[in-house]
């Protein structure tokens, strides 16, 4: 994929990061209460967290890690301006499935209660991992100037 259209869709998933992050911000705590009510979901430290909290904490992650990653693909288009790389195509498709999968399986779970999907995110978190490996691959692989 050309340099550009990594800058194209970072641009996109960055603004759409913001969408979600403004959605979780001022809509879904009054839906998540309503659907989830304040039973609680986990304890942490012996502290029971309702769900409502936890489901909106887990969009809120979806969110920003949607735009940490966006931001990465904008610095892989950016890198591609005027090379060719085969591991910054591999670091910048790691990132955008990445994406797909964890952000997009959070934000369906917490939407839908479809817990079954919590068993796809960590896939979306291992391509993260693949993508900061790659985007590193590539970095210490090209010519120093």
């Amino acid at each position: 994929m050309s340099s550009n259209s990594w800058i194209v869709i970072a641009a996109l998933l960055g603004g759409l990061s913001v969408a979600a992050g403004a959605f979780a911000a001022h809509g879904l705590d009054d839906f998540f209460a309503k659907k989830y009510g304040q039973s609680p979901a986990r304890q942490i430290a012996g502290v029971e967290i309702p769900a409502s909290q936890k489901y909106l904490n887990d969009f809120k992650t979806a969110a920003e890690y949607q735009m940490y990653h966006a931001l990465a693909l904008l610095g892989v288009g950016l890198l591609l301006q005027g090379r060719s790389s085969g591991l910054l195509q591999v670091a910048g498709w790691s990132f955008l499935l990445g994406i797909l999968i964890f952000s997009g399986c959070l934000y369906a779970l917490t939407l839908t209660g479809l817990r079954w999907l919590g068993a796809i995110v960590p896939i979306g978190g291992v391509l993260f991992l693949v993508g900061w490996g790659a985007l590193a691959a590539a970095a210490f692989s090209s010519p120093r100037t």
